[in-house]
């Protein structure tokens, strides 16, 4: 916002009053004022691009909210009102995104934040043939859209592996129950062996399998 607007916005703020392009009558108003941005205030102020004392007089109650692939809980509860939204505005029926496809969404980055899923939703609602909305239905660009670092994911293991399978679906990737149990089993035969201190027995009890098993699984695993 040029300075000339940030000096014109805090005298309405201050003074609760303003003249309309042109006009020469005072309007009077009294209302709440909510605002929203992506770009650090607080750093715009230091180079002077941004009015220190039109920051402090908008920053009375501060929100922060984290982007869209910081809190998938939501992802599943905003594409269906999105897709509600459209199919009203469309006059339309209205779709429901297959389980695939609510997985697949949760592995994204979305870089357009809310803003991108709500288009997606509306682009669905015309261009997906039936009511159930199914991975082969989503945009080429979204499929091709990088994958969020699970390190930075809020959520269980359990939802991580679950996202990391629905990814790996959707490429086509082959062999992947094998590929995923020899992980798993793996992991386990690893982390029961530091825990143990390399003490094949007693990992094995932690694992509750038998020491013939897992004398096997290490020569399998090639784990030193």
């Amino acid at each position: 916002m040029p300075v000339e607007l940030q000096t014109r916005l805090l005298r309405v703020l201050n003074d609760g009053q303003f003249y309309r392009v042109g006009g020469q009558e005072l309007i009077k108003v009294d209302v709440r004022v909510i605002t929203a941005t992506h770009q650090n205030l607080q750093h715009l102020v230091k180079e002077g691009k941004f009015r220190d004392d039109l920051f402090h007089r908008l920053n009375v109650i501060r929100m922060n909210v984290p982007p869209l692939r910081e809190r998938i809980e939501d992802i599943q509860s905003l594409s269906q009102f999105f897709l509600n939204q459209s199919a009203k505005k469309l006059q339309t029926e209205v779709k429901v995104l297959a389980p695939d496809v609510i997985e697949f969404f949760k592995t994204l980055q979305w870089h357009g934040n809310v803003r991108q899923l709500e288009n997606v939703c509306h682009w669905l609602t015309v261009m997906a043939a039936g009511k159930v909305i199914l991975i082969s239905d989503l945009p080429a660009e979204l499929k091709n859209e990088p994958i969020a670092d699970s390190s930075n994911d809020i959520g269980t293991w359990r939802e991580k592996l679950t996202r990391e399978i629905a990814r790996d679906l959707l490429a086509g990737t082959g062999d992947i129950y094998d590929r995923f149990v020899t992980e798993v089993e793996k992991v386990l035969i690893e982390e029961a062996l530091k825990a143990s201190r390399n003490r094949r027995i007693d990992a094995a009890k932690l694992l509750g399998i038998g020491r013939n098993t897992i004398t096997r699984k290490i020569s399998e695993f090639e784990i030193k």
